[in-house]
């Protein structure tokens, strides 16, 4: 077993392995897990509520089912933490804010029932900005970047990021309206997943934007969102938005790794031109990768997205309207003022704006299919810029709702073609701030992602490293 001290930021498919076994006991993971929370989240403020005896009685109970010989799940005794829009019994869901959310104290996500059906144990709610758009509740305390206190930490999924990169958890859920698992997960040195939509149930899960939002893991290995999309991913009764397609063995296919051969799409215009120093040279680095480990790559011509980006800002907000229609303006009081405005933007858009989206996305899912013919996947940055001060980003994610569509460049698009992504780290400034590309597949490619970005990871070394906190 590895040194106490290392415990908190060994792999979760490791860890698993060990509890499974025995090596490792649920109680003592979970106990680490705990104590270490203690001493950081009140400097990191990853979390909005700790499970602390519900997760120790979950831990002992796994480690009974263990002892008496009982089949264990992939995620035995493993902690895992769950962004606080999932509805969980004994738990409270407040989505970021203080707006009435609707679930009931005996609700739970289908996504929260998989995980502990999987034998995870679900160690508490990660903090989350308001309603998962840009900004924290102004009396929220914003969740820090381990890596680089003073940087951006990500949004919306910023406690779920934090919490797995400073060793809080071994994994955790995120959803992504308009980059809020990538951007979390670049920011935080992560791999994150945002599946094909439709492909994990979005039942329990208080909605953003309902045809936007995507329900997804983040870890630090590709293994690890590999394991626990597999838990995650399948069809649900309770969400008839669901996809009935079998998962497939995505935990093998990570295992596999394999890079030769795959055709990796660049358009250089979109994926190079217009993004910072930093940006462009890590990008440019884990390209040259890529191809040493075999992938080849080809070029690609990405429809054009910017002139689309203020409408789909608009649409998601018009579908945001819409998920706090009971609460909003009703309870206008209890809203930050970002939220408000972005509520606003929604009741005020047009019914012309909205289908001008609903146009746009499905010829740019069209030209994906097309391109997806010529490239097994396309590769693009997950945001044009390296994270910028925290201070930076609060005042950008304050202002008007479509002033910052231009950030969302490389993510929205994909929101609205539906198509999975995953993140992974491409190093870090000389700030030390983390960066992150993104790998985006046709539909149901989640298996080819997940190999080619664990082909990807072993030879970079990335998941390896993490902050010294």
């Amino acid at each position: 077993m590895a040194a106490a001290e290392e415990l908190h930021y060994r792999h979760l498919a490791d860890v698993a392995a060990d509890t499974r076994s025995g090596t490792l006991s649920a109680v003592e993971v979970t106990q680490h897990t705990l104590d270490r929370i203690e001493r950081l989240d009140p400097r990191l403020h990853a979390f909005a509520f700790v499970r602390n005896d519900d997760a120790m009685r979950d831990a002992e109970d796994a480690d009974a089912r263990r002892s008496r010989g009982e089949s264990l799940g992939p995620l035995h005794g493993v902690p895992v933490a769950v962004k606080d829009l999932c509805a969980m019994a004994r738990t409270p869901t407040r989505a970021g804010g203080f707006f009435s959310t609707g679930f009931s104290s005996t609700d739970t996500a289908t996504v929260v029932t998989r995980l502990q059906d999987a034998g995870a144990i679900i160690i508490g709610k990660a903090q989350l900005t308001e309603g998962a758009w840009g900004s924290h509740h102004p009396d929220v305390a914003t969740p820090v970047n381990p890596w680089a206190e003073d940087r951006w930490s990500g949004a919306s999924s910023s406690g779920s990021g934090v919490s797995v990169a400073a060793g809080l958890a071994y994994g955790a859920v995120g959803t992504d309206t308009a980059g809020s698992i990538r951007f979390p997960s670049a920011a935080n040195h992560l791999v994150g997943l945002k599946p094909t939509w439709g492909r994990v149930s979005r039942h329990g899960v208080f909605p953003l934007s309902d045809t936007f939002d995507h329900v997804g893991p983040m870890a630090r290995s590709v293994l690890d969102v590999a394991l626990l999309y597999e838990t995650m991913a399948g069809p649900d009764p309770l969400d008839g938005t669901s996809l009935t397609e079998p998962v497939g063995d995505c935990a093998s296919a990570a295992r596999a790794a394999r890079l030769r051969g795959v055709r990796i799409g660049v358009d250089q215009a979109y994926a190079l031109e217009n993004v910072d120093g930093p940006t462009f040279s890590a990008l440019t680095a884990a390209l040259a990768l890529l191809v040493e480990q075999g992938a080849v790559i080809v070029d690609v011509c990405v429809p054009e997205v910017d002139a689309i980006l203020p409408r789909a800002v608009m649409a998601a907000a018009a579908e945001a309207a819409i998920s706090h229609a009971a609460s909003y303006p009703s309870e206008r009081a209890r809203y930050g003022q970002p939220y408000r405005d972005l509520l606003d933007l929604g009741i005020g858009t047009s019914a012309v704006d909205y289908a001008a989206v609903a146009i746009w996305r499905r010829e740019f899912r069209g030209a994906l299919h097309r391109t997806f013919a010529d490239a097994d996947m396309i590769v693009t940055p997950v945001m044009p810029i390296a994270p910028l001060l925290a201070g930076q980003m609060r005042a950008t994610a304050g202002s008007s709702p479509v002033d910052s569509a231009a950030f969302m460049r490389y993510t929205i698009p994909f929101n609205l073609a539906g198509v999975p992504s995953l993140t992974l780290p491409m190093g870090r400034t000389f700030e030390g701030a983390p960066l992150g590309f993104q790998l985006i597949g046709p539909e149901l490619s989640e298996a080819a992602l997940l190999s080619a970005g664990a082909g990807y990871e072993a030879a970079s070394g990335f998941s390896t490293r993490h902050p010294d906190i």
